[in-house]
């Protein structure tokens, strides 16, 4: 497939290319989005990771690798670009509340009729668990952070994390090994809490 990309960009004129752009960023922008997003914890500078990232991608367009996948080339920008804008500022980023509208995360499905055959309360619990879980996620280690939410939310292999974090298999094991047991670790006062309450 990336090699089919790759091919297909090198004999198009550069007016096509941008066609070409545009249908890969079609293709791929909301998994770019919640990628930008669980690393930053804030929709907002999720927002701005991704219209850089894509402003950079495009700038580079006529260089993309053969051989290379377009979400992966893209996923490594973005990574950079956090990595560049956290060294600047020094501080963790602000989280966003589970409220706060989102053009990928929240609002991608039309409205529909309230399901009332699902119980409200494990409703409520599950989106609880998710925004404890992002909370956890902005509390690891940048390098942990990046390497658990390539592997375990945004399905790619150790040999694509490894491409993309520029860092070999074995340490990608390690940073996904750690990262989950740092993460359980944050957890666990939420999960012991829900426990109590059930008892």
């Amino acid at each position: 497939m990336a090699t089919f990309i790759s091919e297909a960009i090198s004999t198009v004129s550069a007016a096509n290319q941008e066609a070409v752009f545009e249908n890969l960023v079609r293709t791929y922008e909301k998994p770019l989005y919640q990628f930008a997003f669980r690393l930053s914890g804030n929709h907002h500078e999720a927002q701005d990771l991704l219209q850089e990232g894509l402003y950079r991608a495009y700038k580079s367009f006529a260089k993309f690798e053969s051989g290379t996948a377009f979400d992966r080339w893209l996923y490594q920008i973005i990574h950079n670009l956090y990595i560049e804008h956290y060294r600047k500022n020094k501080t963790r980023p602000v989280l966003s509340s589970i409220d706060e509208p989102s053009p990928y995360l929240d609002n991608d499905k039309p409205m529909e009729i309230p399901d009332w055959t699902t119980n409200p309360e494990d409703e409520a619990i599950r989106l609880e668990l998710g925004e404890k879980i992002q909370e956890g996620l902005t509390k690891l280690p940048t390098e942990y952070r990046s390497a658990v939410i390539l592997c375990d939310i945004q399905g790619l292999s150790y040999e694509e994390i490894a491409q993309i974090l520029h860092c070999s298999i074995g340490t990608v094991r390690s940073r996904i090994h750690r990262g989950r047991k740092l993460l359980r670790t944050i957890l666990l006062p939420y999960i012991k809490g829900k426990e109590a309450e059930q008892e």
